[in-house]
């Protein structure tokens, strides 16, 4: 509709927005539907929407997120809403709204660009980047449409006028009207609210609670001086090309309508023309490349993986850095063992150069690069030199004047760009000869790590669904993995460590890589340390395969060459047990002839000599060093008795001759492993129950694994008699209440297991397994175990005719309840499978009876299965607060069944004697006289008044 000054095209709601000028006015415009009219398709029209302004519209851009639109004018920044209006199920339109608008006092921006909520701004020589985000209200009251300002007032106060908004501090005019500029600035994050550039918002849209919870956040402030060394006059030193740029990854995708979603990454672009820079906006903050052009360039576009920016008669290409910092918000990983990245402060590089003439404009559009060009026969360069004297603040840089249609052969080419896995082809091609000419040069792996950050920025990619592609680009991704692997294990500098990440995301075997490192060494200690830092994480963290018996050897060899300090640990490691023994125990022999003998060095022969079925050898090492010193051996080198982890823990043989020989040192190891934090509980119940499953126990092991494993529970299935050995081990050195809890439950369901199973204490018994500590044993050496009460020995008196392993097993559970650690609430469920028929059951039901205060019920229960036991149960429970029960509940109830009982029952009548013994002290004669019966029996009685009387006249 008039001459266009400028257009932009928005992805978000596919819209074309103008800056028209007609009849000397500006105006600005938006056009949808724009490809319906193309096609010739009358159905939908195209519609032209003419936003109205109140300043002349100088520069625009929309948002790629949510396709909203920012106009920049000579004081203020506009911010249009994209509204998306449903006519019917299938027809939509859309429309603009006003939001808000910023006052920007002194600033008339050359450019502008808007990214989900980030809003930067450039002028000639200063780019402005700020966040707007929803702050907590502060007021409660709305309706205002003053602008609030969001930096202090001392900094707005006085910049009203035209004349005071050009005298800017950064600026300043001598009298020759030359143009006096202040040194290059940088201000990142909380540092650029002190840049001296004031921001007051004015909502203007509909929704009332944004007026109050609004703000902005200062992110970067830059400031350039002019650099006369350049090549470029002080009319041409300006800035061009500002861009803000969303990375999107697969977890965060833009496929969508209006309403996207957040991006993982923003970055910020801006472009003096020889000079380029991107800033990270968030994740991290900071200025991540800078680009060199070898010419003045004329326009910049930035893509997720290249920087296209054309000079006069040049098309250039260089690297980008946005994948590196997306892959770092993305993965938590990154940068550890696990995975590895190139540094995204690693210096660019330019990939490709393609020559044209008279370039004018570029844009980008993911594959393809649009040119337009106009071979201008008038001029030699195509831009008019301007003299320095012409150029003032009133006066901005005079238009180059066209020249007439005529003189201009205008060309529009479309530019495929390289396809990724071809471009990373080319560059592994360059990289091999860098690595023929120099294998340890950097130029090599920098090249590769250009190729690298290619890959990931492809699979970062949301808009890469196709499975193939994807497929191709993985694997290709691999292969660059292995190859920095490559190149970083050859390496003895700082960086070698890197070998070990990238190697674990190529996918590639421990055996494949050793073969892969072989050509480069030449010897086992030709081995760089990229490599051996590689081989010896990944003993340590267990993520390789069991090597065979050929590169077992071959590893040996490397660190028997290069780091014999590691052969302890290597030799023990799970993926190493092909390795033939006689050439491992000649390592270790040379290692202990070098002067570095140790008990791990000991252990670690011994358990060669088992595997070489040497008695004589293994005797001979193991009686070098005392029990305790062989414990502080098996904590620094837990392998020697177990591999793996979780529910995968297996015993090493060392394990299993311990068990058969030595089980108690075996238990005060694997005590000591978990006292460390080498061993955690779960792990010790597999390693005991796989060591016993074919042992002597092993009749027993299968049954146990279910209950055992678990740590018990109501009817438990009944542990190897090992198992039950390391817990109550553990309990005597455990200082930990968890695990002192878990293990006095599991202790308690074994023991009543037993109790309960005599058929089990009796295969036990003929199979000659005994626990390493008895009942006397625990109570003498652990806090947890109680001295049995008087009253329970009656019950359950040594000559109980039981089995002496059931015996045991009693007197370890009555101790535990006798002690002061046990919750009994948390047994009560288990003693369902224990009867009371017998004294065995009896005591442990009246005991955790007493345990839990029911005294009345514990009485009960004794006088009618063991009145012998009553009164030592009431001399050592009825004390002090409850020694009311002695004539409240013991003196009835004895007299009740003496009555019944006659003079046949002499037990309760010897009970009833001791009570009155006890009643006659506590109570005054009124108080006994009240509680003798009334059945004409009170002459039994009489010797107990007597004595009643006779202690309260003493009193």
């Amino acid at each position: 509709m008039g001459t266009v000054q400028s257009i932009v095209h928005s992805q978000i709601g596919d819209y074309l927005v103008t800056i028209e000028e007609k009849n000397r006015a500006t105006y600005l415009r938006a056009y949808t539907n724009w490809r319906y009219q193309a096609v010739e398709k009358t159905r939908e029209q195209m519609e032209i929407i003419e936003i109205p302004l109140v300043e002349p519209p100088l520069c625009v851009a929309c948002c790629a997120v949510t396709g909203d639109l920012l106009v920049g004018c000579a004081r203020s920044l506009v911010i249009f809403s994209l509204r998306r209006q449903a006519l019917s199920e299938r027809l939509s339109v859309l429309d603009f709204e006003r939001f808000l608008i910023l006052h920007v006092p002194g600033w008339t921006p050359t450019q502008v660009a808007l990214c989900a909520g980030f809003v930067a701004l450039q002028t000639e020589l200063e780019v402005l980047v700020l966040k707007l985000e929803r702050f907590q209200s502060r007021s409660q009251g709305g309706g205002t449409k003053e602008p609030r300002a969001l930096v202090p007032e001392e900094m707005i106060t006085g910049i009203n006028d035209d004349e005071e908004t050009d005298a800017r501090k950064d600026v300043h005019r001598d009298p020759d009207d030359f143009i006096m500029f202040q040194r290059n600035q940088e201000l990142l994050g909380v540092e650029a609210k002190d840049c001296g550039v004031s921001v007051s918002l004015e909502c203007t849209g509909m929704e009332n609670e944004a007026r109050d919870s609004l703000g902005v956040t200062y992110v970067l402030y830059r400031r350039f001086a002019p650099d006369f060394f350049q090549g470029c006059s002080v009319e041409e030193t300006c800035l061009h090309s500002l861009q803000l740029h969303p990375v999107f990854t697969a977890s965060g995708g833009r496929e969508g309508a209006v309403e996207a979603k957040e991006p993982t990454c923003v970055f910020c672009f801006f472009s003096l023309p020889n000079t380029g820079y991107m800033y990270s906006l968030m994740n991290t903050m900071e200025l991540i490349s800078t680009y060199q052009y070898p010419e003045k360039a004329q326009q910049a576009v930035v893509s997720d993986q290249f920087l296209h920016v054309i000079t006069r008669n040049a098309l250039q290409c260089f690297s980008v850095r946005c994948s590196a910092v997306a892959a770092r918000a993305e993965d938590p990983y990154i940068d550890t063992t696990m995975k590895a990245c190139p540094l995204y402060t690693m210096a660019v590089c330019a990939l490709r150069i393609q020559l044209f003439i008279g370039l004018k404009t570029l844009c980008h559009d993911r594959n393809h690069i649009v040119l337009l060009t106009a071979a201008d026969v008038d001029s030699k360069d195509g831009t008019p030199r301007i003299s320095r004297r012409t150029m003032s603040r009133k006066s901005p840089i005079p238009k180059v004047k066209e020249s007439s249609e005529g003189g201009h052969g205008w060309n529009l080419y479309i530019v495929n760009t390289v396809s990724t896995l071809q471009l990373y082809s080319e560059m592994v091609e360059y990289s091999q000869k860098y690595e023929s000419s120099n294998p340890l040069s950097h130029s090599c792996v920098h090249l590769l790590s250009e190729a690298h950050l290619l890959l990931r920025a492809a699979l970062l990619d949301p808009r890469v669904t196709d499975p193939t592609e994807r497929e191709q680009l993985q694997k290709a991704f691999q292969e660059s993995c292995a190859q920095l692997g490559d190149c970083y294990s050859r390496f003895d500098k700082r960086e070698c460590h890197l070998a070990l990440p990238y190697y674990k995301m190529s996918g590639l075997l421990v055996t494949d890589v050793i073969q892969r490192n072989k050509p480069f060494s030449g010897n086992s200690a030709g081995f760089g340390k990229g490599f051996l830092f590689y081989l010896k994480h990944s003993l340590y963290e267990e993520t390789m395969e069991e090597l065979n018996q050929e590169t077992a050897d071959a590893v040996l060899d490397i660190f028997g060459e290069a780091e014999p300090a590691q052969l302890l640990h290597v030799v023990s490691s799970p993926f190493m047990r092909r390795a033939s023994p006689v050439p491992a125990l000649a390592h270790l022999e040379r290692r202990e002839a070098a002067g570095a003998p140790s008990v791990v060095l000991t252990l670690t022969m011994a358990t060669l000599a088992l595997r070489l079925g040497d008695a004589a050898l293994y005797r001979q090492q193991m009686g070098r060093h005392a029990e305790m010193l062989q414990v502080y051996g098996f904590i620094e080198e837990p392998k020697l008795l177990l591999h793996g982890r979780g529910k995968g823990v297996v015993p090493t043989a060392l394990a299993r001759h311990l068990r058969d020989t030595q089980e108690g040192l075996l238990v005060a190891a694997v005590v000591a492993l978990h006292e460390n934090s080498k061993v955690r509980l779960e792990e010790a119940d597999v390693f005991f129950q796989e060591l016993c499953r074919d042992g002597a126990e092993a009749q027993d092991g299968a049954g146990a694994e279910g209950g055992a494993e678990a740590g018990g529970g109501a009817g438990a299935q009944v542990g190897p008699q090992l198992l039950v050995d390391f817990w109550e081990a553990l309990l005597v050195a455990s200082s930990q209440d968890p695990v002192i809890q878990e293990l006095l439950f599991r202790l308690t369901s074994v023991y009543i297991d037993r109790v309960a199973t005599s058929v089990y204490i009796d295969l036990l018994s003929n199979q000659g397994v005994k626990p390493l500590k008895t009942a006397e044993d625990l109570v003498n050496s652990c806090c947890h175990y109680g001295t049995l009460f008087p009253w329970v020995s009656v019950l359950t008196p040594a000559q109980l005719s039981i089995t002496p392993g059931n015996q045991e097993d009693l007197e370890k559970l009555q101790s535990l309840l006798c002690g002061p650690s046990l919750d009994v609430c948390s047994v009560l469920p288990l003693l369902e499978q224990l009867s009371d028929a017998d004294s065995a059951g009896l005591s442990v039901h009246v005991l955790c009876a007493s345990r839990l205060g029911q005294h009345k019920l514990a009485i009960d229960r004794l006088l009618d299965r063991c009145p012998q036991a009553v009164v030592p149960y009431a001399n050592h429970e009825l004390q002090q607060d409850r020694t009311a029960l002695w004539w409240q509940k013991l003196f009835p109830e004895l007299c009740d069944r003496a009555r019944s009982a006659g003079s046949e029952n002499a037990i309760l009548l010897s009970a009833l004697k001791e009570t009155l013994v006890v009643v006659a002290a506590e109570l005054n004669p009124l108080e006994f006289l009240e509680l003798l019966p009334d059945d004409g029996t009170a002459e039994f009685f009489l010797p107990h008044l007597l004595d009643c009387c006779q202690r309260n006249l003493t009193a």
